[in-house]
């Protein structure tokens, strides 16, 4: 019979200096990951002076004008109705989006599309200019099955969706990237 094993169980054994192990490894680990620059995504700062923003836009009706703003929002900004009422603007001057054939089948049908979605902005606060006029793009492919007509419709406008909230993504982190580069109120 083997000493400490009493009617089948086994002694339990300090589990406290595995527990304090895992504890220094986590706070370890925590040290050198903000200590790398890592922040969490939406974590940055927006200008102060953009607190009320009006969203000047050539399309008000569009999935990213929806999504962008929705993503200020959430930052903490009131979004004006007027320019007047505004500390800064938001101006986007191009919001399109559309698709090509990227491949076709033998029987010339179209086979893969890639939908795109293009914006062009640019940012004014206190009488100045922070961001010159910039584009971004968007890109997603997708297959297309002429027997499933009405399911890829349904995914095509959940790209252009997605694509929209990838480009407000965007440009929210160039904002960002603005105001710790420029001192403004």
């Amino acid at each position: 019979m083997m000493l400490g094993i009493i009617n089948g169980i086994k002694p339990r054994h300090d589990c406290k200096p595995r527990l304090l192990g895992r504890l220094l490894a986590l706070f370890a680990a925590v040290v050198l990951i903000s200590g790398c620059g890592f922040s969490l995504a939406g974590s940055g700062t927006l200008p102060a002076a953009m607190q009320t923003t009006y969203l000047d836009s050539v399309e008000q009706h569009s999935d990213f004008y929806d999504s962008l703003s929705e993503a200020l929002r959430q930052r903490g900004l009131n979004l004006a109705d007027s320019s007047s009422q505004a500390s800064a603007r938001l101006i986007i001057s191009e919001d399109s989006t559309g698709q090509r054939v990227l491949s076709v089948t033998a029987r010339n049908i179209p086979r893969e599309y890639e939908v795109f979605y293009a914006v062009t902005f640019s940012l004014e606060a206190e009488g100045r200019s922070l961001i010159q006029s910039e584009l971004l793009v968007a890109r997603r492919n997708y297959t297309y099955d002429e027997t499933e007509v009405l399911g890829k419709e349904r995914e095509e406008s959940l790209l252009r969706r997605a694509l929209a909230e990838d480009l407000a993504r965007q440009v929210v982190r160039r904002i960002e990237a603005v105001a710790q580069s420029t001192p403004l109120g």
